[in-house]
């Protein structure tokens, strides 16, 4: 028996989107917790990090720990734009451990992994991939950690691949960051999850 394509293809949609979650419900921070004094707060569907008058690194955990997935978000970076997507991290305070997907203007290296208080950078995009970030536009990065494998990919395009014990034994919160110094804001849209 054959089943018509739109059949299929409505069944394969299904279950690719029963397979995600939104870890962002586009209303308000459910699901999250704030670290330190900088501002996060939903305005028309859209997640903002925005600096406070402490200028001081602040931070929107996941209340929920993940180990392999599949993470999308959607970035807009106003003003200094210097923020974050950590994985298997833990915080305390503002202190925080694990691993960093880095937002940031051009030539600052979008997409690259950054250890917080541990190894420092331990991979950086190649320097003719850094406009592959379109400042003041909608951008799309996807982070995929499978064990000891974390890509990145900016708008479509691969950024880094990079192998790592210390990252494949470990699991924690997904945390938006703000960087210190003042002056940050980005907006973002979609943070969505698949886990593997």
């Amino acid at each position: 028996m054959k089943l018509p394509f739109t059949f299929l293809f409505m069944l394969f949609c299904s279950i690719a989107f029963s397979q995600s979650i939104n870890l962002f419900n586009g209303k308000d921070l459910t699901g999250w917790q704030v670290y330190g004094t900088e501002k996060w707060y939903v305005e028309k569907g859209e997640l903002i990090c925005e600096s406070g008058p402490d200028k001081q690194y602040g931070y929107l955990a996941t209340n929920n720990t993940y180990k392999n997935f599949e993470l999308t978000v959607e970035f807009k970076q106003e003003s200094n734009g210097n923020s974050g997507v950590f994985f298997h991290c833990s915080i305390e305070g503002t202190k925080i451990s694990g691993w960093q997907a880095e937002v940031a203007p051009i030539g600052k290296h979008t997409g690259g992994i950054y250890e917080s208080y541990g190894r420092g950078w331990l991979m950086q995009p190649g320097a003719e991939k850094e406009n592959y970030l379109k400042e003041g536009e909608w951008n799309r990065m996807i982070v995929r950690v499978e064990d000891n494998l974390v890509t990145t990919f900016l708008n479509g395009h691969p950024m880094i691949t990079l192998t790592d014990e210390k990252i494949g034994a470990s699991t924690g919160k997904i945390a938006l960051q703000i960087h210190d110094g003042g002056g940050v804001k980005v907006r973002w849209r979609v943070i969505q999850l698949k886990q593997l």
